[in-house]
């Protein structure tokens, strides 16, 4: 699909329509212009029914809805009335995607082209691997044992199954194989957007409050995918800290709203996507 000049390429995350405060700030959410699409990089919900609800609305009012899926959509909570886990769960969400129009890491990949500048969008889904551990530690078991001394844990390693496979990291492992092989294959030298939950380089969790949380939050095995994939801009969520920055000369948006007890201490208006292409001046420094 090709849309013209007069639209824009937009970016949101971290959505979290479980709160009424954000699921006001979706209700809200409109396109400036027709041809405007919308990148959702992940953790739209926890609970089916609600990704459901916000997909269906985002794609009923933008042009193309993108989606990556985050590790809250992937949660199995115990009183969700669909009871899949690990990889049946992320099927399913694919699944209902299509029905409502949305494009999902198993689909085409769709080509942006304004002014006859095309650059392949592509939506991600990786995981992480535990490979960011924190100072100090130099394994997977030293690193889950710090995160649980601090008390600082990540929700995953309760709600987030990876059934079929063993362990998360083998999950994270599997997709980074399947997904270099498809890009390889499929991305015939254009440059690329590069979307996906969690930061592709690690650069970004060093500002984290808990370091011990970045265990969560990526892979090593993506670390070259925005110069390798030739990346205008990579795209991200999942840290709830909204900013743009470079490394290696590529352009990084963290694209969050995040909880609203987050969102309430921020000077800009929460809900705004971010504009990915073309970019605001602000945004190229």
């Amino acid at each position: 699909m090709v849309t013209g000049s007069s639209g824009r390429l937009l970016a949101i995350s971290d959505l979290h329509v479980g709160y009424a405060e954000n699921r006001a700030l979706v209700e809200g959410l409109r396109p400036d212009h027709d041809d405007d699409w919308l990148i959702v990089a992940g953790d739209v919900g926890e609970y089916l029914h609600d990704v459901e609800w916000a997909l269906g609305l985002l794609a009923d009012r933008f042009a193309r809805v993108v989606w990556s899926p985050g590790n809250h959509e992937l949660w199995t909570p115990r009183d969700d009335p669909v009871q899949l886990r690990g990889e049946a769960r992320y099927r399913h969400l694919v699944e209902l995607c299509r029905r409502l129009g949305v494009c999902t890491p198993e689909d085409p990949y769709p080509v942006w082209d304004p002014d006859g500048d095309p650059v392949l969008v592509v939506p991600l889904f990786v995981g992480y691997d535990h490979s960011w551990r924190p100072p100090g530690t130099w394994n997977r078991a030293q690193a889950l044992a710090r995160a649980y001394e601090t008390g600082v844990v990540c929700t995953d390693e309760i709600l987030l199954h990876p059934d079929p496979y063993p362990s998360r990291d083998a999950w994270c492992r599997a997709r980074v194989v399947r997904t270099e092989r498809r890009l390889d294959a499929e991305r015939g030298g254009l440059p690329t957007v590069l979307v996906n939950h969690y930061p592709l380089v690690r650069e970004p969790t060093r500002i984290l409050r808990h370091p011990e949380f970045a265990q969560w939050c990526g892979t090593d095995l993506t670390a070259d995918w925005h110069l390798h994939y030739q990346a205008r801009v990579a795209v991200y969520g999942h840290l709830h800290i909204p900013r743009s920055t470079r490394y290696d000369g590529v352009r990084f948006e963290e694209v969050s709203v995040g909880y609203p007890r987050e969102w309430r201490r921020r000077a800009t208006p929460p809900g705004r996507p971010r504009a990915i292409l073309p970019a605001l001046a602000g945004q190229l420094r």
